[in-house]
């Protein structure tokens, strides 16, 4: 029997297969385990049968993300770097593949809530397996092995925020509403101060990763951006601003709208936020937590860029650009802010003062999901990771309640396609100032 190590992810202690001399000597151990363990922790609420429905295309069951953090590990990882070490299941590759096109054939995306088999605690054993293979084999990885350990680890954190998110969108489905878990205790909270607006000169901007620390390959090379004079908001839009946007016909008309949103909105009859529904005079919204009341000094969430970009147009103003959005939150510390630091209930929280920009939600910029100057996507299938998705796609930055806690950085680049919002995704303003 292997040794195992007892880490607190979610206020439950899970315990996690170690080997003791690896962790002593390798500092990417602890960090690896740790991660591992929430992800267990997000899925333990769950039966197999929640674990394995897809409610949508864009989601995919809890199982398969389990699975799929999984497969990363063990094909460019153990399978790679590890001489004689011999798949879990070499039937599983296929279901477990995402998309490298480089890893041959895989299951459609869309089917994923058909496999049934293997069940969630055949795949519990199977990330098990993998977890004694990689720290016990962790000491003698070659430095390009401990990168995609690095890697692996990050992507890890942003299937967690993912099956958060599609967890919510599965149990809305559900007639039942039911909560995945217990709601936390609300403390009333005053409606923030309106909105104050953070002037910046323009110039050039240093824009993008640089350092020896981790980021993904999308946000660099390190560039220089040329700024106009410009102001942005010092917090975001709150539920009870974005229920005046309504009652003010905001879904109703089109002048606000660009024309594939309007056509958007007409064809899926669209009248607010995700999760949101009218009971009475009264909007509430669903959560992990069940059905409650919106609070309208929350960041409003799960909008999206069309339903951003109207709002934007509606209060006189715009969204900003990636690039003033970072240039503002760059000084700031990404670790701070409402982000997710365990499982349970998380959602947006009213602003406690000062510009934030990091947590809560992810803020929709008005800027294309494009290369940097420079770009150039590593080399084999990981190269496929990020370059490829460059098209169509609007840039998000901030980070959410979702994401955990130490993932983001203030040159993280998320993305997603305009009509979107099953993530928790926000609005922050922005506008032109006179130039000197």
């Amino acid at each position: 029997m292997l040794p195992t190590a007892t880490i607190v992810a979610d206020d439950r202690e899970v315990t996690t297969m170690l080997q003791p001399a690896t962790t002593a000597h390798h500092p990417l151990a602890e960090r690896f385990a740790r991660v591992r363990a929430l992800s267990m922790a997000l899925a333990e609420p769950l039966s197999d049968a929640d674990a394995t429905v897809q409610s949508m295309p864009d989601a995919s069951p809890t199982k398969w993300h389990l699975a799929h953090t999984t497969w990363f590990f063990e094909t460019f990882v153990l399978r790679d770097h590890v001489p004689g070490y011999r798949l879990h299941d070499e039937r599983w590759p296929f279901l477990f593949n995402s998309y490298y096109e480089a890893e041959g054939r895989r299951h459609a995306r869309d089917r994923r809530g058909m496999v049934t088999r293997p069940t969630l605690d055949e795949v519990r054993a199977y990330r098990a397996h993998v977890d004694v293979a990689l720290l016990a084999a962790m000491t003698t990885l070659p430095d390009a092995a401990i990168e995609l350990v690095a890697l692996g680890c990050h992507h890890e954190e942003q299937h967690q925020e993912l099956l958060v998110t599609d967890i919510l969108h599965l149990f809305a489905e559900n007639p039942l509403e039911p909560a995945i878990y217990p709601a936390e205790p609300k403390v009333p909270v005053a409606m923030p101060a309106p909105i104050g607006w953070l002037a910046h000169d323009g110039g050039i901007a240093e824009i993008g990763h640089g350092g020896d620390d981790f980021a993904f390959d999308c946000e660099g090379p390190r560039h220089r951006a040329l700024l106009q004079p410009h102001a942005i908001a010092d917090r975001t839009v709150t539920n009870g601003e974005w229920a005046a946007f309504i009652a003010d016909g905001g879904y109703r008309e089109a002048r606000h709208w660009l024309a594939d949103g309007w056509a958007w909105v007409k064809a899926e009859a669209i009248e607010a936020p995700l999760y949101w529904e009218k009971q009475g005079e009264a909007w509430t919204r669903f959560g992990l937590d069940g059905r409650r009341p919106i609070d309208p000094a929350a960041p409003v969430t799960h909008v999206s860029f069309y339903e951003a970009d109207a709002y934007a147009s509606w209060a006189g103003a715009r969204l900003p650009t990636e690039f003033e959005w970072e240039a503002h939150a760059a000084a700031h510390d990404a670790r701070l802010g409402n982000q997710m630091d365990r499982a349970g209930p998380v959602e947006p929280r009213p602003s406690a003062g000062g510009p934030a920009y990091f947590g809560d939600v992810w803020e929709w910029t008005g800027s294309a999901y494009r290369p940097y100057p420079g770009f150039q996507a590593a080399e084999g299938a990981v190269g496929e990771y990020n370059g490829k998705f460059m098209s169509g796609q609007f840039v998000l930055r901030g980070g959410s309640c979702a994401t955990p806690r130490g993932h983001a950085r203030a040159s993280y680049r998320n993305f997603f396609y305009p009509h979107q919002r099953w993530q928790f995704t926000g609005v922050r303003l922005a506008k032109d100032l006179p130039s000197c």
